[in-house]
């Protein structure tokens, strides 16, 4: 499937993704590799190469990675491992063991690299995907009265699209994002806000809001679980986007016909942030899923008048009075019960 950010094929369905989870990360029998302290620095400039099935211990990455950065004099030496950055596997679930790489399959999300180091990586450093330069901000949206200006951070090198799978209890969403983008999630054994939409959604619940859907990981576990009607909403452009498109990848497990796209990735980059809410995707079938890209505060222009179950996952929780000034704008023209994940 072609990827929307760099027009490659590195996007695959969920279907196929989930097949692959059982063995991706596991090792052969001649793979082999170092556990290293990643508190302290390389003792030697020495790495292993992929194993003749082209996997490689994570650490054995990372230690080749930490060589080209005191050869391009982005480290002394002198710095502990750890220092490199987060490395962000593809696809990302819950392990309990650390992976065996295989090609493309890591985003390296970085303070300290540069555009020299990044280019270098991807070309040296096989299980690389991509390399992305970070700052001391999340990315996306700051402030939730939209003002100011969005930050992002900076891909050098390479795609920065990845997929997380999140476990239901109707069984697993394959949810991707572009990770310059969007704030570092990453899945584990329990996911309290899944669980928490799982609570509160019963038999009887007929329309499911994200008002705040980021990649969608909540809206669309309303979906899994055949709430009939899901509306999700972001303001942030690659929330919106990458809401709608994981709706198409998920497609099977969905009582959906069909997938129809508004936007294109490069439209919706243009106006990163939705103020008035404007329709991103829509689906056809026996379950109606609408993605949005606008402001929470003007939802209700596109929302139905009967009660609706309403997820606000809004980024600063410990706000608490901001919290219920949003959430008391929001339910002055959206009846039904509105919870905080």
């Amino acid at each position: 499937m072609k990827c929307p950010v760099c027009g490659n094929d590195c996007v695959d369905n969920a279907h196929d993704i989930l097949l692959s989870i059982g063995q991706i990360f596991s090792p052969c029998p001649d793979c082999h590799g170092r556990v290293l302290d990643k508190r302290s620095p390389l003792k030697s400039r020495f790495y292993e190469p992929p194993c003749s099935c082209g996997k490689r211990f994570i650490d054995e990455v990372f230690a080749q990675t930490y060589v080209i950065m005191v050869e391009e004099g982005t480290f002394r030496g002198t710095e502990p491992l750890a220092k490199i950055g987060i490395p962000l596997i593809h696809p990302g679930f819950f392990m309990r063991e650390p992976p065996f790489l295989p090609a493309r399959s890591l985003v390296l999300v970085s303070g300290v690299v540069t555009r020299d180091v990044a280019v270098r990586l991807m070309n040296e450093v096989p299980e690389i995907r991509g390399v992305v330069r970070s700052g001391d901000f999340v990315p996306g949206i700051a402030d939730p009265h939209l003002g100011g200006v969005p930050g992002a951070y900076d891909l050098l090198a390479g795609c920065d699209v990845r997929a997380n799978i999140y476990p239901t209890s109707s069984g697993p969403l394959v949810l991707y994002q572009q990770q310059s983008q969007i704030h570092i999630e990453f899945p584990r054994d329990y996911n309290p806000k899944i669980e928490s939409v799982e609570r509160k959604i019963t038999l009887n619940t007929q329309w499911f809001i994200d008002a705040a859907c980021g990649i969608g990981t909540l809206g669309l576990t309303a979906a899994r679980l055949g709430v009939p009607h899901v509306v999700l909403n972001d303001a942030w452009f690659s929330a919106a986007f990458w809401s709608a498109f994981n709706i198409s990848l998920n497609q099977e497990f969905l009582a959906v016909d069909e997938v129809i796209m508004h936007k294109t990735y490069e439209e919706m980059k243009a106006r990163p942030i939705g103020r008035i809410p404007e329709m991103v995707a829509e689906t056809h079938g026996r379950q109606s899923i609408e993605v949005y890209h606008g402001d929470l505060a003007d939802l209700y222009r596109v929302l139905p008048t009967v009660p609706v179950l309403t997820v606000l996952d809004l980024f600063n929780k410990k706000d608490s009075g901001l919290i219920e000034r949003i959430t008391t704008r929001f339910q002055e023209h959206v009846t039904g019960e509105v919870f905080i994940p």
